[in-house]
């Protein structure tokens, strides 16, 4: 029997037999700002009551609104917004006493920094350039630090090769060092079983449904590679991959397999329908689903990192969770709210200890490869 393919909420998505799908709301449906097993999750990875979770995603909602205002008022002035999760505010950076005039006329809180997000993102450019020893774990443009934050994996900073990259680093760009517990690596495994997708003898994880297919990991697997569901049936294969570099790729869908805008809920019902991928400001709430360790969920905690993975294969533009993740969840969607965010890379921890975790932005995925994202 053949199974629809879901775009995993509040983390990746897996296979599922029609059975365990739910059917799609009509159109214009109003819909509640989240179902129990998101807010559930929320409780056990965040430490939230049902009722903060509830006004979390509201202030998250209002955030996502007013940075896109407050982008357009601040223009060239802009130096790159962040959610404030206890106070439930949205704070944007800007280079100007005028700009932040008229950011705050948009409802966010303003910082005045002396760096703009062009600025910083092009210091971060000429870093990228730079080859990065094993015991540089990322780097990244942090807004409210103004600068390039480099991550070193502790207990290596003094190590000759580091000590030189950050030398040459911060000849060149603003930078701050950072500390991480360990080597980040990608979250692909061999096979199992499970709610998942195959290529040759790995496992990973459905990202989100678009249309002709569904989006998810590079490291999972190249152009023209067969892929397989979670009956060993076939679905279709990668019609386009890039890893490293970037990590994102794109499979058809075909062979009795179709794509609905569904969010698989794992244990219980789905959750809610993919409404649309507007990004959510760094700080914001977000959850990841994937075939290994369902659902789980963190905060958002920087956007356009490098990230060196274990192996040397250095990935550009992820974006930073304190969501766990483990083998087998590689290509797994993260969502916040009904919106999808991107599809999970790699990180380093576990579901057990705790860690963090990449992904790649989905919106950069359908605009390389020209995709739609099915939505409701």
């Amino acid at each position: 029997m053949p199974a629809l393919l879901l775009a995993a909420a509040c983390a990746g998505t897996g296979l599922a037999s029609t059975a365990s799908a739910a059917p799609a709301a009509p159109r214009g449906e109003s819909q509640p700002l989240a179902s129990a097993g998101l807010l559930k999750a929320m409780q056990r990875d965040l430490g939230l009551t049902p009722a903060a979770a509830r006004e979390r995603l509201a202030d998250e909602r209002q955030a996502v609104r007013t940075e896109r205002a407050a982008k357009k008022a601040a223009g060239a002035a802009y130096g790159g917004s962040w959610f404030d999760a206890d106070r439930g505010r949205l704070t944007v950076a800007v280079t100007g006493r005028k700009a932040a005039a008229d950011v705050r006329g948009t409802g966010a809180d303003v910082r005045v920094v002396r760096r703009g997000a062009a600025q910083l993102d092009a210091a971060k450019a000429r870093v990228d350039k730079l080859k990065a020893p094993k015991g540089v774990a990322s780097w990244r443009v942090d807004p409210k630090a103004n600068s390039v934050v480099v991550d070193v994996v502790e207990g290596h900073r003094a190590d000759n090769d580091v000590s030189a990259f950050l030398r040459r680093a911060r000849a060149t760009a603003p930078v701050r060092v950072g500390t991480v517990p360990e080597v980040p690596s990608t979250f692909a495994a061999g096979t199992v079983g499970g709610d998942p997708y195959y290529t040759g003898n790995v496992r990973c994880s459905i990202g989100f449904s678009v249309h002709g297919g569904f989006v998810t990991a590079g490291h999972c697997g190249r152009a023209g590679a067969g892929v397989r569901g979670w009956d060993g049936s076939a679905i279709g294969s990668f019609q386009g991959s890039s890893f490293p570099d970037n990590d994102y790729a794109w499979v058809s869908v075909g062979n009795g397999w179709w794509t609905v805008p569904v969010v698989l809920g794992w244990g219980a019902i789905p959750d809610r329908l993919v409404k649309g991928s507007a990004e959510a400001p760094v700080g914001s709430s977000i959850c990841r689903s994937g075939s290994t360790t369902k659902w789980h969920c963190g905060n958002l905690l920087a956007k356009n990192e490098t990230v060196n993975y274990s192996g040397g294969a250095v990935v550009h533009q992820l974006t930073k969770t304190s969501v766990c993740a483990e083998g087998g969840d590689s290509g797994g969607s993260f969502i916040s709210g009904d919106q999808a965010q991107g599809v999970t890379s790699g990180g380093w921890g576990n579901c057990s200890s705790g860690g963090e975790t990449w992904y790649q932005p989905v919106n950069e995925i359908l605009q390389r490869y020209g995709l739609t994202l099915h939505t409701a």
